[in-house]
């Protein structure tokens, strides 16, 4: 009955979700219902999962509209015709064509034309056209009522009622960027694109019955149906066109790893191969391994660096493969936490790649695979940016709209425009907004893509689909994840600058985890947490972890990894095994199943594997059966009623095997409070053998390591930190120089040269002209000499000379800034050339401009965000306190004054909703002060942005870690800018020259 039900993944025009537009449907009594959503298929999947349970038969298709116009609608009869539909919307999509106002034709399918706009005479077998109720008059004098075979009844269904209809409105408000009042009733639907009964319909189209019976017709001869039972997957079925090849040649290749990773393969070892050949040939993932195989060994011709982490890397196969480098036979890893008998949806290795190198990985996929495309993610409207959404539409005053997103007003005294905004924000909070693209999923099936779904193509060129993983698992797609971080970057480049940096220096071989495990300078900065710019290690609370777990070896950081996951701190569990680590009587508290069960972590569950380890030995499960019942715990679950049987399953075999019914439902209890918080073991295994790679560099090339690090983006830290970790390492921090730096940070000796990139409004273009042009006629010899060979504005001289980048010249900044004015033209300049004979140029006689090194502070606080000197000497009154970081442990529960720079905060909130902030600072040394600002204090005592605080409070020290609980704090002021001021305060500040 229904040919054009929208929900609300018709971006900003529907209001419905999926489930309740099946619920409505179910309530009303109606059997079939098309969904149609707005140039999308991003539900339809969802609904055609859903529809059995709900007694509903969903014809799938696509209202095809330009804006909020519709030009017509397609329904899919089968397959083959869904098929159809999703290329036809992709081209348009691909494209960023408008769709035209007649359909081309499309086998399998059917085609509905709005009445109003229709202006042909002549339709198709599978074209119709779709009379609303409000048309019926208006067909009564049309030449069509001759011709009701061809027409149907369509009632468009947007929203459920009243206040759907208000969303939809203001929605289309927000896709328009205009105010409500002002909304053109062209851009919107409606009032009556409601759910109606059948009956009602029926009554509707009283006088022209056929039209209903056309229309059932018409729905019943449409049917598409998808197999939701994930027992056979949908990827790509063979690598090699050959299922009983692609076994052969997966068996060769495991087998041809063990001399790679194993001396004297043992037994265990052997068992372990054969066991999980077994089922990854039974379960259909055979093609699986083999395409990642493929994937890392292109990424290893090329040099690329890689880590394969997440779950997979509990498989002895991967690990002979060289898909990950943890050994799950040394590390006791349960392959059933990957795959097994028992568990439907996909497996999954996530494969992190550097950021520079995961695109051409992207490429080499889509080139060598043929049904491909990446996933996409749902963007959703989140609660505060509505607010500032709908503050907008309903034009509020940006103080209102500031207040109101701030969360600073009592809903009862607001307006009742203020009032409207709050209600549809949280109304809106989680509506899809727009499509992205998913971190690192692609997909590889075995049918065409759009088979399933339509595709958009975003700005990088990689087709996209229109649902998300949790709909591609559904149909038995699994992705592969192919993800970027920065630290694999860190680790490549910092290898390459070493290289260039120490040329005499034998290569280093940054795979050799086995010695790194054994070093004592790694173990050293490990106990110490002294691991700024390492992966992983160096967040403020994973260097406090550490110190506090005295970690120096490789299964105590793979723990450290897991435990400092945020659920696993709140349910005690890291208090209680930093305890039990430190104080070995501790250890004898722990009940006496859990220890037998865990003695390599003292009875206390750290990994999800704990969970699987509790649930087989004590519960009396499978390992299969496990593993379901820690995806249950965790909530992954799709049938509730599966979980609840295992779950059962637990406490019978309890019961049968004798155990007190008060033990089992404590040990549950534990084991349920724990499930969702933790990393698999060998995804913690996975990073800190990534940490151990920037840890030797750290150790051993400290210069070059930090270079690295700030040319990719940092890590946890702005690059400032980084900068000035270097410089406690010995280095000289200079700025920019024409003649040194290109556009990433170089470094020469222990002399560090910013690179051009660091310079805020500095064009790439002309970044590029100034390396290209020395490497090309080498260096430059003066400011003439410059602007000779390199074309540039008045704005971009200025920048590279106010950092000194012309220092080599032994002239005065003002002074060749006031030259630079006179020589080049503002508005022009011209691609310079080289000619045989220089042009002399005129001098200009410039008056004596003396700049002072307070002034080259601020010119680099400007131009590249922090001075590079000491912060602490630009303070406007002198220091008011000798405190440093390293006094504290001399001074545990007394009150202190300490001043420190600020570098991060972390703001969490307590159990009864208050926010309570944890500081991080340097001190005058440069050594961190960790401080914890309760509810109170972080009330009273704001961090008011970068600078240096004085902080007051109680030094605290738990298991060898120092803070101070602060009880005041205040931001202290800096001279005032030389540049501008009418004298020169703070001049007898003696501030260190950095160059």
């Amino acid at each position: 009955m229904y040919l054009n039900t929208h929900t609300y993944y018709s971006l900003r025009y529907g209001t419905i979700k999926p489930k309740d537009l099946l619920i409505l449907a179910e309530q009303q009594g109606v059997k079939t219902l098309a969904v149609t959503d707005i140039n999308t298929t991003s539900a339809c999947l969802d609904i055609a999962r859903m529809a059995p349970e709900h007694g509903v038969q969903p014809v799938l298709g696509v209202d095809f509209r330009n804006g909020a116009s519709q030009q017509f609608i397609l329904l899919a009869g089968n397959n083959e015709g869904f098929l159809n539909i999703n290329r036809y919307l992709s081209y348009f999509l691909h494209e960023k064509k408008p769709i035209p106002s007649h359909a081309r034709p499309l086998p399998h399918t059917f085609v509905i034309y709005p009445f109003h706009t229709f202006s042909g005479k002549e339709l198709a077998e599978n074209e119709f056209l779709g009379v609303r109720a409000e048309e019926l008059n208006k067909l009564k004098f049309s030449p069509w009522k001759h011709r009701l075979d061809k027409l149907l009844a369509l009632q468009t269904v947007s929203f459920t009622d009243k206040k759907g209809f208000n969303t939809h409105r203001l929605l289309r408000a927000i896709d328009n960027n205009t105010l409500l009042s002002k909304l053109a009733p062209s851009e919107q639907g409606s009032e009556t694109h409601v759910f109606r009964s059948e009956d009602s319909l029926k009554k509707t189209f009283a006088e022209f019955p056929q039209l209903i019976q056309n229309t059932q017709t018409l729905l019943q001869q449409c049917r598409v149906e998808f197999d939701f039972s994930k027992e056979v997957p949908n990827n790509q079925r063979a690598y090699t066109n050959s299922e009983t090849l692609d076994y052969k040649l997966l068996k060769k290749l495991t087998y041809d790893g063990l001399s790679y990773r194993y001396a004297t393969p043992t037994n265990k070892v052997l068992d372990r191969i054969k066991k999980e050949l077994d089922i990854i040939r039974e379960k259909g993932y055979v093609s699986y391994f083999l395409i990642n195989w493929k994937i890392l060994k292109y990424a290893r011709s090329k040099g690329y660096f890689y880590v394969g982490r997440g779950s997979g890397a509990n498989s002895v196969v991967a690990y002979l493969l060289r898909i990950t480098d943890v050994d799950p036979i040394e590390l006791d890893l349960y392959f059933e936490r990957f795959i097994n008998l028992y568990r439907k949806n996909p497996p999954d290795f996530d494969i992190d790649f550097s950021w520079a190198d995961r695109d051409d990985i992207t490429r080499f996929i889509f080139k060598t695979f043929k049904n491909t495309a990446l996933l996409t993610v749902y963007n959703t409207f989140k609660y505060k940016a509505s607010i500032r959404e709908l503050g907008k539409v309903f034009g509020l005053p940006k103080a209102e709209i500031d207040k109101l997103s701030g969360g600073e007003y009592d809903f009862r005294k607001l307006d009742r425009l203020s009032q409207l905004v709050i209600i549809y924000s949280r109304r809106l909070d989680g509506f899809p907004n727009y499509l992205g693209i998913h971190a690192g999923g692609i997909l590889i099936s075995e049918k065409p893509i759009h088979y399933y779904t339509a595709t958009f193509m975003p700005p990088k060129g990689f087709t996209t689909t229109q649902f998300d993983m949790v709909v591609a698992e559904d149909i038995g797609l699994y992705k592969f994840d192919i993800l970027s971080q920065r630290g694999l970057g860190k680790i490549k480049d910092a290898v390459e600058i070493v290289k260039y940096n120490h040329p005499k220096l034998p290569p280093i071989d940054i795979h050799d985890i086995k010695r790194f495990k054994e070093d004592e300078r790694i173990k050293d900065i490990l106990r110490n947490a002294k691991a700024i710019g390492c992966f992983y290690v160096e967040s403020p609370a994973m260097r406090m972890l550490l110190k506090k777990l005295r970690v120096d070896n490789y299964l105590g950081l793979v723990a450290a990894s897991s435990v400092i996951r945020p659920g696993v701190a709140k349910s005690g569990m890291m208090r209680e095994y930093i305890l039990r680590y430190r104080f070995p009587e501790r250890r004898k508290e722990a009940h006496p199943i859990m220890l037998d069960i865990m003695p390599e972590t003292y009875g206390v569950m750290v990994y999800q594997e704990d969970v699987i380890k509790v649930a087989h030995y004590f519960g009396g499960l499978t390992l299969g059966e496990a593993d379901m019942l820690r995806r249950g715990m965790s909530g992954k679950f799709r049938s509730r009623e599966e979980f609840l049987k295992v779950k059962q399953l637990f406490f019978d075999n309890c019961r049968a095997s004798g155990k007190p019914d008060e033990l089992t439902r404590e040990i549950w209890r534990q084991t349920e409070s724990f499930a969702g918080y933790a990393f698999a073991k060998g995804h913690s295994a996975s990073y800190a053998v990534e940490s151990y790679q920037s840890l030797f560099l750290k150790a051993y090339y400290p210069l070059e390591y930090m270079v690295a690090t700030v040319n990719n983006g940092g890590g946890f830290y702005r690059p400032e930190l980084y900068v000035h970790e270097a410089r406690m390492h010995g280095a000289n921090i200079l700025p920019p120089c024409i003649n040194y730096s290109r556009a990433e940070t170089v470094i020469h000796g222990k002399d560090i040269y910013l690179g051009f990139m660091f310079l805020h409004q500095m064009e790439a273009k002309v970044i590029g002209k100034i390396v290209s042009n020395r490497t090309s006629h080498g260096y430059f010899m003066s400011l003439d000499d410059f602007l000779d060979r390199v074309p540039i504005s008045m704005e971009q001289i200025a920048i590279l000379i106010k950092i000194d980048a012309f220092r080599f010249t032994k002239r005065n900044k003002r002074e060749l800034l006031w030259e630079a004015h006179m020589k080049i033209n503002k508005t022009t300049f011209d691609e310079n050339t080289l000619t045989l004979f220089k042009t002399e140029k005129i001098s200009f006689k410039t008056p004596e401009l003396p700049t002072d090194k307070l002034e080259k502070a601020f010119d680099e606080l400007e131009l590249i965000g922090f001075p590079l000197c000491n912060p602490f000497e630009l303070l406007l009154a002198p220091s008011r306190s000798d405190m440093r970081a390293r006094h504290l442990k001399d001074y545990i529960g007394e009150v202190v004054t300490i001043e420190g720079y600020l570098v991060t905060t972390k703001t969490t909130t307590t159990s009864n909703g208050k926010r309570m902030h944890f500081g991080n600072f340097l001190d005058r040394d440069g050594d961190f002060i960790d401080t914890v600002h309760f509810p109170p204090v972080a009330a009273q005592y704001r961090f008011r942005g970068k600078g240096i605080y004085g902080i007051t409070g109680k030094v605290m020290e738990e298991f060898d870690c120092i803070s101070i609980e602060v009880t005041k704090m205040v931001r202290y002021p800096i001279i005032e800018d030389p540049r501008y001021a009418d004298s020169k305060k703070g001049s007898r500040l003696n501030l260190r020259s950095s160059a």
